[in-house]
């Protein structure tokens, strides 16, 4: 059975660094336990297992979701959000960089991906902070941490992901709890952004023209109010998370069709299917993750790793130190969500045995993986800024580190603090675990 449980997880891992499909690894190593350390009989359970993965309602919020957030991307709600920002923020030192972490964080309540959110923001916020003196490198490092707040910020995938893969936590308490740790993350972000801004010059040659408020609100008002429709139709109970974002989806469809009229029938289709593309991978991702959870549960595999962890220490600070470690190394190879659905096996456990809240404890991971996505060497965020500046992904790194920094003070005080986390759900009401 030692051997089983050693094989189950060798293999993954040996999967992962030959650049194995995460998908593919997590179902050949499931395979692989279950020959060895049941029998091959039980290859028979794959498909029951891998259809019980996916087979959860919460989790049909994901595609609709990400399908939310390519809507408005393609409506050019980020180019009316940007306008607004400036107005706002006004022409300063600087003041282009707090214009793109406002945006990221405004669009990541849209989308809850942090790789589009980096993306969309990139596109339209690049070539004015270039122009303005801003360099490449400094730009896309700023866009990548911004867009990690999306992991935080509701609605974000990997937050639901976790919600169902935790038995009894309330998404809605989840969503309420991400709120607060990621502005403070927007916060971590801007105060080393406009220091450096000052320091050396950036932003020199920003237009000293402010665009009018009022105007530039009017336009940009139909994209506000996502975040509005989503947070308030579930704090109202007017709609569950997967009817918010049904809601969401119609929302975006009528604001780039009717209310801006950025969005054809062909502009449809397209973000129709690259959204069935990327929740297909996603969903099958979850699939084969559900597989290798149950053929780990039930030879015993997770049990055996969190008690040989558990033996490490009795002191929570040092086991959580610990946590922390490996899913900041995680974060730099992989995905929030892939990240959740592997690790959670293994630590739902310790969190129990420590009498961790859920909630807590679900916010803590998604900023370190949110540190994680802006980490080098392979830093997704960063991967997707970098390539549309045009730039080697390298030449961030000067730049970026100051943000991380900064970054994890802001979960280091979260950690200390888990109040900043609780406070906001604990006053709506809603259930804490």
């Amino acid at each position: 059975m030692i051997d089983a449980n050693l094989a189950l997880l060798v293999s993954f891992l040996a999967l992962m660094l030959i650049g194995t499909p995460i998908a593919v690894s997590l179902g050949l190593a499931a395979a692989i336990g279950i020959v060895i350390g049941l029998d091959v009989v039980s290859l028979g359970m794959i498909g029951t297992n891998t259809y019980n993965g996916i087979a959860k309602y919460p989790l049909i919020a994901i595609p609709l979701f990400i399908l939310t957030g390519m809507m408005f991307d393609r409506s050019g709600v980020a180019a009316r959000l940007v306008g607004f920002a400036q107005a706002c923020i006004g022409p300063r030192k600087g003041g282009l960089g707090l214009v793109a972490i406002l945006v990221c964080m405004i669009m990541g309540g849209m989308s809850g991906s942090g790789p589009a959110d980096a993306a969309a923001v990139a596109t339209v916020m690049l070539p004015s902070m270039v122009k303005a003196g801003y360099p490449r490198a400094f730009t896309a490092s700023v866009i990548a941490a911004s867009a990690s707040t999306a992991i935080l910020i509701p609605p974000s995938i990997a937050l639901i992901v976790y919600a169902v893969l935790v038995p009894g936590t309330d998404l809605r308490a989840l969503f309420a709890a991400g709120m607060i740790p990621g502005l403070l993350v927007g916060l971590s972000i801007a105060i080393p952004t406009l220091i450096l801004s000052r320091k050396f010059g950036f932003g020199a040659q920003e237009s000293p023209d402010r665009p009018p408020f009022w105007p530039s609100l009017w336009r940009a008002f139909p994209g506000l109010m996502a975040p509005v429709i989503i947070l308030g139709g579930l704090r109202s109970g007017l709609f569950t998370p997967t009817e918010t974002a049904v809601v969401a989806v119609f929302y975006g469809l009528f604001v780039g069709t009717v209310l801006y009229r950025t969005m054809g029938l062909r502009d449809i289709y397209e973000t129709l299917v690259d959204s069935a593309k990327i929740s297909g991978v996603l969903m099958l991702i979850i699939a084969l993750a559900g597989l290798f959870a149950w053929a780990g549960s039930t030879m015993g595999a997770f049990r055996a790793t969190t008690q040989a962890l558990l033996a490490v220490s009795e002191n929570p600070w040092i086991i959580l130190a610990l946590i922390m470690a490996v899913l900041l190394l995680a974060g730099m190879l992989l995905d929030g969500v892939s990240i959740y659905l592997i690790t959670l096996p293994l630590l739902v456990p310790i969190a129990q045995a420590f009498e961790w809240s859920f909630v807590w404890f679900g916010v803590v991971m998604a900023m370190n993986i949110a540190i994680g996505q802006v980490s080098p060497p392979i830093a997704v965020n960063l991967m997707v800024t970098a390539k549309i500046a045009g730039i080697p992904i390298e030449s961030t790194f000067r730049w970026v580190l100051w943000l991380l920094a900064s970054m994890a003070v802001a979960m280091g005080l979260v950690i200390a603090f888990p109040e900043i986390a609780l406070w906001l759900p604990r006053t709506l009401g809603y259930r804490i675990t």
